[in-house]
């Protein structure tokens, strides 16, 4: 393989390894955000919910800019975009300007992460070398959740949290400098150039105003119009999101047609619901660690690579088993898994340990993680026709990310809640514990969602239009 061929895959997967970088290294420093910035216990999650709202509202518009408007441009647009946003993440003075530099962040990932593998199946045409190509994309996903609960707890203990987000400058202005001098650009060569920019905007703003108005329903309550009137702002906007894509749109980003696939359906329902219990794992295990047990940044850091370690070698096996099995056994394990280890992780408490409460049930919930990835992209592609399987691998990827904003926020609001009802009679850490403890016990029910859809996956075991992508993520 020539050299410039090789810094062309090492640039692509630096891209991708920022974007997945990005959602795990918060994690362990939301603490220390926290105090900073004065978040609430329900505010804090906006952290998360910002970038993965925005990321997965955008992913498959994403795309489709850069067909259309060249890789090589918007592959720089993108990281320019993502750079400078983290710049203004690393030196935000409130906690608004921090959660508005996220959601920009996640913009800037919306792009960057499919053009780095159109730029490679572009870049690598031939079998043997693309294959080779994919496996290292697909590494510098896993690796981008292993290293960055790691990167999150160094940085945050030894300097500071901002320097989550500060570390990014060097890196996006290498990949600029880089970009210029290798990338060639290329489009697709299409006629129709239009972009479903309406369906983006109001499926991204109505999931945020869903997720907006379940939180504040735990400080207003559910009759009031903090809550109501962004709940009905949610349905309003959604029900336009499916009238532009069945009615209006010209290349809809979703278009509803698709969902008439029985496995694509069931598949992305799963994903959903693995997700919603999967966000929220990562997320009340790094606040369980730092807030009721007292460990340090860097410590809590190095508690998570077990679990990222785990997902990283179950998608590998999940990948190969799913050819044998077919996707429906391996999805109801999957969602077996992380259902039961949820529910055996919901017994945290004051006095608990890493030990004896999270080491278990994190290796499982982890290993279920990583083995629902294949199987669920298996189905979706499976399911569709061949020019429509990049679009059916990109809904799991959106639906997961989606399902994740959704259940965290749920999930937050159920367990500050429960913590507010518990502090009237118990100390503090015993509160936040019973309200981790109750949001983890509804989130071992949602996994069990996911193996209710697995049901409705046919039993057949056809060959998939499109290698299954693997995304495990750190948060």
């Amino acid at each position: 393989m020539p050299d410039r061929k090789r810094l062309i895959l090492l640039l692509a997967c630096l891209g991708n390894f920022m974007v997945v970088l990005d959602v795990a290294v918060v994690n362990v420093a939301l603490p220390a955000m926290r105090i900073d910035l004065g978040f609430s216990a329900t505010g804090l999650q906006w952290v998360v919910n910002a970038y993965t709202l925005t990321y997965a509202g955008f992913l498959l518009l994403g795309g489709r800019t850069a067909d259309l408007f060249g890789r090589r441009r918007m592959f720089l647009v993108a990281l320019l975009v993502f750079t400078l946003a983290s710049l203004v993440c690393g030196l935000a003075p409130t906690s608004g300007t921090l959660i508005a530099a996220r959601a920009i962040q996640g913009l800037g990932a919306a792009i960057l992460a499919p053009v780095t593998l159109t730029i490679i199946t572009t870049t690598f045409t031939q079998p043997r070398e693309r294959a080779y190509a994919l496996g290292w994309w697909g590494a510098s996903l896993a690796s981008g959740g292993a290293v960055g609960v790691l990167i999150g707890g160094i940085l945050t203990d030894l300097l500071s949290w901002r320097w989550i987000f500060l570390i990014n400058l060097p890196v996006g202005v290498l990949g600029v400098i880089a970009a210029r001098a290798l990338l060639v650009e290329s489009r697709a060569d299409t006629g129709d150039r239009s972009l479903d920019i309406g369906g983006a905007v109001t499926v991204t703003l109505g999931l945020t105003a869903l997720v907006f108005g379940v939180v504040q329903s735990e400080t207003h309550g559910w009759a009031s119009p903090w809550t109501v009137v962004p709940l009905a702002a949610s349905v309003v906007l959604i029900a336009l999101f499916a009238i532009i894509e069945l009615k209006v749109a010209r290349a809809p980003i979703a278009p509803l047609r698709i969902f008439r696939s029985r496995a694509l359906t069931a598949s992305n329902i799963a994903m959903f619901c693995v997700g919603a219990s999967m966000f929220a794992m990562w997320y009340f295990v790094s606040l369980y660690l730092q807030l009721v047990l007292g460990q340090s940044p860097l410590i809590a850091g190095l508690c998570f690579i077990p679990a990222a370690l785990a997902i990283i070698v179950a998608s590998q096996v999940g990948g190969r088993l799913v050819p044998r099995f077919g996707p429906r056994p391996l999805l109801v394990a999957a969602g077996l898994m992380i259902s039961s280890a949820l529910f055996w992780m919901s017994g945290l408490s004051a006095d608990g340990s890493y030990v004896t409460d999270i080491l278990g049930p994190i290796i499982l919930v982890s290993i279920g993680l990583g083995l629902a990835f294949p199987p669920s992209t298996w189905a979706a592609t499976a399911g569709v026709a061949p020019h429509e399987a990049g679009l059916a691998s990109g809904l799991i990827n959106s639906n997961r990310q989606i399902g994740g904003a959704v259940g965290l926020g749920v999930l937050a609001t159920i367990a500050a809640a429960h913590s507010a009802t518990l502090a009237t009679d118990e100390p503090q850490l015993s509160a936040l514990a019973g309200g981790y403890s109750l949001a983890l016990v509804v989130a071992g029910f949602v996994a069990l969602g996911a193996v209710a859809a697995a049901f409705a996956i046919p039993r057949s075991r056809p060959a998939p239009t499109v290698a299954a992508t693997v995304e495990p993520e750190g948060a």
